[in-house]
Formats: C-alpha cells, sequence, structure tokens
C-alpha cells in the first residue's frame, strides 16, 4: 500500500479525533465556567466574599448524586476561582483543557498567567509540559534569558508532548461525559491477582472491614492518582487504604500514600470518623515489606485500638508472600508447558 495514502487516512482520523475531543472538552471548559459564574452570583456577587461552604457542599452533594464524579467541593471551588480569573468567557482557549486551567488558575501574576495561556495554546504543550513551565518560572526565565529559544525548547526534552489518545483518555473528560475509564488498563496481571487475593483476604478477616472501592481515582492538585483498595472498618470507623508495588519499595510511594491518607482526611471523612489509615505492600522475589501510613500526630492510635482490628505486618507479609509464589510458580509452570510445546 502507497504510504503517502496511508498517511493521508491516517491524518483524517486523527484530525478527526482531535475535533470530537476538543469539542467535548472545551463543552466542559464553557460549563465549568458557568457553574463558577452561577456560584458567584447566588453569593451575591462578592468576588473577595468567602467561599460560602454550606452553599459548595450542598451543591456538591446533589451534583454528585445527579451528574457522577467530578463536582467534589474543591472542584466547585476551582469553577468559582476559574470564573473570577476568567470573567471575559469569551478569551477562553477550546484548545486548553480543564486540567491546563487548574493549573493557569494557580498562577497570581496576570502577565505571566496570560502569557502561558498563550503558549501552551502556541506551542501545544501537554499539562504535563505546562506544569513544569509554572513550576520553574519558565517566564521569569526566559525574560531574563539572552538566549530565549533555548530555554523555550528545553520542555520538549524534559517532559513528554501531549498525544491524541492521552487526552481522549482524560478522566475529566470522560467523567463530564458520563463515561467508565477502564480500570483493568491500571492494573498488570501480576498485581490483579495480589489485589484480588488480598481484598477476599481481608474481607475474610472478620475484624469489620467491607469493602469500598478498587482502583479509586481520586485528583489532587489536577493530577489524577488511583488507590488500589478501599475499605471502611465500621469497628474503627475509618477508612483503610491499600496501595500495592511490584518492585523496589521507594520514598516516594510512602509519601503517595501520606497523601492519600491526607486527602481522605480532609474531603472524605464523615461526622464521627476516626483518622483513616494507609497501608502500602511491596512485594518482591527477594524481600516483601508493609508499611502502616497515619495522618500526622496520629502515631499513638495505632499502638492502641486501631492494632486490635488491623492485621499485622506479620500477617499481611505472609499472605502477601504465599500469594506471590503462588503466582510466581504457577506462571514459571506455564511457560514450562509453553517451551515443551514449541519441542
Amino acid at each position: 500500500m502507497n504510504e503517502k495514502f496511508y498517511n493521508e487516512i491516517k491524518n483524517i482520523l486523527i484530525i478527526a479525533r482531535n475535533k470530537a475531543y476538543q469539542t467535548a472538552n472545551f463543552a466542559m471548559v464553557e460549563a465549568y465556567w458557568n457553574i463558577g459564574k452561577s456560584i458567584i452570583e447566588e453569593q451575591g456577587g462578592k468576588d473577595k466574599a468567602e467561599y460560602g461552604s454550606g452553599l459548595l457542599k450542598e451543591l456538591s452533594k446533589q451534583m454528585t448524586r445527579d451528574f457522577g464524579k467530578g463536582f467534589t467541593v474543591t472542584n466547585l471551588k476551582y469553577m468559582r476561582q476559574f470564573y473570577l480569573m476568567f470573567q471575559n468567557g469569551h478569551a477562553l482557549r477550546d484548545e486548553l483543557s480543564w486540567t491546563h486551567y487548574r493549573l493557569l488558575i494557580k498562577v497570581e501574576n496576570d502577565n505571566a498567567r496570560e502569557f502561558y495561556m498563550q503558549e501552551a495554546v502556541k506551542s501545544q504543550w501537554s499539562t504535563r509540559q505546562l506544569e513544569r513551565q509554572i513550576n520553574s518560572f519558565f517566564y521569569e526565565r526566559l525574560l531574563s534569558s539572552k538566549n530565549k529559544e533555548q530555554v523555550a525548547e528545553e520542555i520538549q526534552k524534559l517532559e513528554p508532548a501531549k498525544k491524541p489518545e492521552d487526552v481522549i483518555r482524560d478522566p475529566y473528560v470522560l467523567e463530564f461525559l458520563g463515561l467508565t475509564p477502564n480500570d483493568d488498563f491500571f492494573e498488570s496481571d501480576l498485581e490483579q491477582a495480589l489485589i484480588t487475593h488480598l481484598q477476599k483476604f481481608l474481607l475474610e478477616l472478620g475484624r469489620g472491614f467491607s469493602f469500598v472501592a478498587r482502583q479509586k481515582r481520586i485528583t489532587f492538585d489536577g493530577r489524577h492518582f488511583r488507590i488500589d483498595l478501599v475499605f471502611y472498618n465500621y469497628i474503627l470507623k475509618c477508612f483503610v487504604l491499600i496501595d500495592l508495588k511490584v518492585g523496589d519499595l521507594t520514598h516516594q510511594d510512602l509519601g503517595q500514600m501520606q497523601m492519600y491518607v491526607h486527602y481522605y482526611e480532609r474531603e472524605l471523612m464523615n461526622e464521627g470518623d476516626n483518622p483513616p489509615i494507609g497501608i502500602v505492600l511491596c512485594a518482591d522475589k527477594s524481600e516483601s515489606v508493609v508499611k502502616y501510613t497515619l495522618p500526622e500526630n496520629e502515631t499513638q492510635i495505632f499502638a492502641s485500638k486501631y492494632k486490635l482490628y488491623l492485621p499485622s505486618e506479620e500477617e499481611l507479609l505472609r499472605e502477601l508472600n504465599l500469594e506471590y509464589q503462588a503466582l510466581e510458580a504457577s506462571k514459571t509452570g506455564e511457560e514450562n508447558i509453553g517451551g515443551m510445546k514449541e519441542g
């Protein structure tokens, strides 16, 4: 087949996909701008007034019931702030996603914000590229640099560029359209099997564990994260968050769980709940590791009530190692059978 002909067909599809995404994305951006406008008007138009947490909590509750995820109090605050910073709605650019705008909202300098917005459009920056440019003071560095072209080009080497398949999977757009991301995409076979075993183990433990979610997605500072397992322990009255790592455990993994714990403490705890508990498990051929994570200043809880109902590190390690070894043995057996067939 003629390569030029195929590239023409390929470009037709890419352009169509981008157009479809862009249309849905900008409809969402405009909707969120209008929601922010309506919130301001409901609060009397006082752009310096407090957020009115009562109004936002009630609005969040009703919108979540009617439209699903994406309407937390935090997100509604972003929509309110979005309108305040971009009150001239006609100046919004349809090339930028809601995540782009959430990043732009954090830029306090009006000139810098306008620069980042126009440059993100012109250079087709991904959200990660825009975030890096803002955090590294690209605007200020460019103003003071003699070699502006070199400074402008460095981002292409530091962060991956925007790709059509990335934006089509954008969880914000999927939520807005009422679609559910395919959770299986985020799990390898080994991880999936281990998570399934842990889920079953905790539910059969008989210590008050109730299953809440698997691959629970949360959004923090415009970035999307997934928690492998979320339980609620009705005896301890707290959420229990579990993340599994296959391979070496890093300080970043522990820090990420700490972030999850703080997020649940701030956003998802109900009245009367105790602080959430985080558990990071690392499955490795050489040595498995289990680490508990608590909210700051709560280190004493684990030594008392929590310890009675949560599985010990030894129990979790034993279950993790047994299942990991069984899976590895099964995998090796399948490979050996395959090798025998080939021979």
